[in-house]
């Protein structure tokens, strides 16, 4: 018998178990917090499947119910407990730009201008400021830095 033959021949219980693992190994290969929660639904049915005679139709209709009820409740239970990060900041670009110094590569004015940030530009606006100034990042709107001239270069 080839393994494909035995996984069939086993109580429908213990292809509930096996899906519940295989769905656990998904959630540490692709983690994405959803399929843990499938996992638990899987694998309650299983062990209500185990100790409970139920139809096949009985049981995916449990799984069904209980992959809604796990869904729910774990995500409800993640939006009440934030998972507090060592960098909030790690996916928002715009927002780490504020407070960096930067150099005007073209003339700033209140609607246009841009400035050199790392190895790139970007559109930027504030206070008149001629090319080569260093200024400081206080805000991003839009995608357009607002700067402000640095003190030693106003003397």
């Amino acid at each position: 018998m080839d393994i494909i033959e035995q996984i069939m021949s086993l109580e429908s219980h213990y292809h509930w178990l096996i899906i519940a693992l295989l769905l656990g190994i998904g959630e540490i290969l692709v983690p994405g917090v959803f399929l843990i929660w499938l996992a638990a639904a899987a694998a309650v049915t299983g062990f209500v499947a185990m100790f409970i005679d139920i139809t096949v139709a009985g049981q995916f209709t449990l799984f069904g119910l209980l992959s809604l009820a796990s869904v729910f409740f774990g995500r409800r239970w993640y939006l009440t407990n934030q998972v507090e990060s060592e960098d909030p900041l790690l996916n928002d670009r715009s927002a780490r730009l504020v407070g960096q110094t930067v150099t005007v590569v073209e003339a700033i004015s209140a609607t246009s201008g841009r400035a050199k940030v790392a190895d790139g530009e970007w559109p930027a606006k504030g206070p008149d400021m001629k090319k080569g100034t260093t200024a400081r990042v206080t805000a991003v709107e839009g995608g357009v830095l607002q700067l402000e001239a640095l003190e030693d270069q106003n003397r």
